[in-house]
């Protein structure tokens, strides 16, 4: 079964690697930390812990990290953390931001702010639900699988919808529906293959098509809201075209 690549976050080669991977890691520790608060620190009987914890080894955070984490979570007077989505409009395009906060206003007035600064709108919750919808995303490297016609029956038989192998960069990412997630985790662990990344994330149901010079403009936009400290994801429904990805670089 292949894949196609519309939905795939693009991952622009700009800025520090070293303030990216701070970012990665700070984004992981909040998730362990709410997972923790939420369910318990035992990642056997917590699934979302155990998910934060596979996402911080794909992406090599030292166990030392992982631990601090764990303990933050667990810790009854550490900040409190609370889950937070925005939804709006810069121009023709819809942008779907996740957050994790201990300062719900701070937040919002961060996100309110860079939409106005680019003539953009914040809308109501809900808004975009005809727009975006939620697909569990798994990234795996191409070497975690040692027999690549096996590993697609298998997750196909688990919920997998869509396969695409990169081979350039040598990762098959799977896709599967919100409801299949949970299963889809659960075989890759009794196949023993441990994805880089494993995630819900909100793809496009409908996209627009914008020129190369708007594009530059929305990069900008995209990267004022990554570099904010409590947004966790920026979704966007920018038509891929080959022209923009260029511009995007």
């Amino acid at each position: 079964m292949s894949g196609h690549n519309k939905w795939s976050t693009i991952k622009r080669k700009k800025g520090a690697l070293d303030a990216k991977r701070s970012k990665i890691f700070s984004r992981i520790i909040k998730e362990i930390t709410v997972a923790v608060k939420e369910g318990g620190a035992d990642p056997d009987a917590n699934p979302r812990l155990r998910l934060g914890i596979a996402n911080a080894k794909g992406a090599s955070m030292p166990k030392d990290n992982i631990t601090r984490a764990i303990n933050k979570g667990a810790d009854k007077d550490a900040a409190h953390f609370s889950e937070t989505t925005y939804e709006g409009y810069v121009g023709s395009v819809a942008f779907f931001i996740e957050c994790t906060t201990d300062n719900t206003q701070r937040t919002v007035a961060n996100v309110r702010s860079i939409f106005n600064k680019f003539g953009g709108s914040l809308g109501t919750n809900g808004s975009l639900s005809h727009i975006f919808e939620r697909q569990g995303i798994f990234t795996i490297p191409s070497a975690n699988i040692s027999d690549i016609d096996t590993f697609e029956m298998e997750v196909i038989d688990a919920g997998a919808e869509e396969i695409e192998i990169d081979t350039e960069n040598e990762i098959v990412t799977v896709s599967s529906r919100l409801e299949d997630f949970g299963s889809l985790m659960k075989k890759l662990e009794a196949l023993n293959i441990e994805p880089e990344s494993a995630n819900l994330q909100r793809i496009p149901l409908i996209y627009a098509q914008i020129d190369a010079e708007s594009a530059k403009k929305l990069v900008r936009v995209i990267d004022l809201f990554e570099e904010d400290d409590d947004v966790q994801n920026v979704y966007h429904n920018i038509e891929m075209t080959e022209e923009i990805m260029e511009a995007m670089e």
